[in-house]
């Protein structure tokens, strides 16, 4: 069995980033006079930053094989500016535009991804060109101007609402049902894996740990969705985000691919002499940016009601540092998708809470980058430490 002591201590990287972000959201409700938990601005919060979280999914994968990609916040604003295009200026069915959209997406991610895997040109030239490129044509099809407001059904995602069902009196019903249904779905899955890994002899926390995490989800799952349900409810966006999360999830640590791209990041050489096709999973991992870039498009472009031609601005930067304050390793082979998604909350937060507060933007640039140096700081001595150990 394992303690808590020791449940702690192989962890230490993961529940430190959980203990900062609660650090960083107590502080920031006192320093806004509680203006930040506000079952409004949760919501905001999660909008807002939801482009930055999908975006984090895909850039943590390419970080784990060992590269990175420039060009996401630039293909972003050209996918937007295509969806926009294609649903305002043509009037074309909104399915057929968003599908177009991320087909857009798929084939840049193909294209970015030949060259890098199959050509053997640097990841950071590739991405670098490809934000030149596809910022220049946003501007050229955009002609430089704003396009916008999109059609109401296109914004379903970004900005929509989970229905209530119930018609609650005030609080949303069906928000409070959904929170204790996952809730009860993932303990009923952590004992099935308790009961399993029990099964072949794996080593597994005690009954008194176990008990202890369950609760602990319980009650922060259902405090949570509480807080949304005294607002408008689910965002479509949470519901979405969920989705992937569960999905890439799996992916990295259910698959023979996600064991591929870990291994890959880890020792490349090692990796293709082992068997694997080191080539076919980095190509695979840029395809899946583009896509995902593409998602991010036109979310940001639904939730902006507009196409400009400065969107994405800054997301590559926003993604990358996700990754690394997630607990991503800057030399490849060390990520997890709750991290990320951990470390987007965390800058997500940041941004909010310095926002609320009037802080200058060039402050929260300056508080943002030494927030990323001192998590790298951390994860190259964390490896030191362990190495010498």
């Amino acid at each position: 069995m394992i303690n808590i002591k020791n449940l702690l201590k192989g962890n230490i990287r993961q529940y430190g980033m959980i203990i900062a972000l609660l650090f960083i959201v107590t502080m920031f409700q006192m320093l806004t006079g509680g203006i930040l938990l506000v079952p409004q601005n949760v919501t905001n919060l999660i909008q807002q930053n939801s482009y930055i979280l999908i975006l984090s999914m895909g850039m943590m994968i390419c970080i784990v094989a060992g590269a990175f990609d420039l060009s996401v916040g630039s293909i972003a604003a050209f996918v937007g500016s295509v969806a926009a295009v294609l649903s305002i200026n043509w009037q074309i069915n909104i399915g057929i535009s968003i599908i177009a959209s991320l087909v857009v997406g798929i084939l840049i991610g193909i294209i970015q991804g030949y060259f890098i895997a199959y050509v053997k040109v640097p990841a950071f030239i590739v991405t670098l060109s490809g934000m030149l490129v596809f910022r220049g044509l946003t501007q050229v099809i955009l002609a430089g101007r704003t396009l916008a407001p999109f059609p109401k059904s296109f914004k379903l995602f970004s900005t929509g609402f989970m229905p209530d069902y119930f018609n609650g009196n005030g609080i949303h019903l069906t928000t409070i049902l959904v929170g204790v249904v996952v809730a009860l779905l993932i303990i009923l899955l952590q004992a099935f894996k308790r009961r399993k890994k029990s099964g072949l002899g794996i080593s597994i926390p005690s009954m008194y740990v176990f008990i202890l995490q369950s609760v602990t989800i319980f009650t922060i799952i259902n405090l949570f969705t509480f807080w949304l349900a005294r607002y408008k409810g689910l965002p479509m966006v949470l519901v979405l985000l969920f989705a992937m999360y569960i999905f890439y999830d799996f992916v990295t640590t259910r698959t023979v691919i996600g064991r591929h791209i870990y291994a890959m990041g880890g020792n490349e050489k090692a990796a293709r002499l082992s068997g694997v096709r080191t080539n076919w999973v980095l190509f695979l991992a840029f395809v899946n940016m583009g896509f995902l870039s593409a998602v991010a498009g036109f979310i940001f472009a639904g939730r902006l009601d507009a196409a400009t031609p400065k969107a994405g601005t800054g997301f590559e930067l926003d993604a990358i540092a996700a990754c690394y304050i997630g607990g991503a390793s800057s030399s490849g082979g060390i990520g997890t998708i709750l991290g990320v998604i951990i470390g987007g909350l965390v800058m997500g937060v940041l941004n909010n809470g310095m926002s609320i507060m009037g802080i200058n933007v060039d402050w929260q640039l300056a508080i943002k980058g030494t927030v990323l140096l001192i998590a790298v700081v951390f994860d190259v001595y964390s490896k030191s430490k362990s190495q010498k150990g």
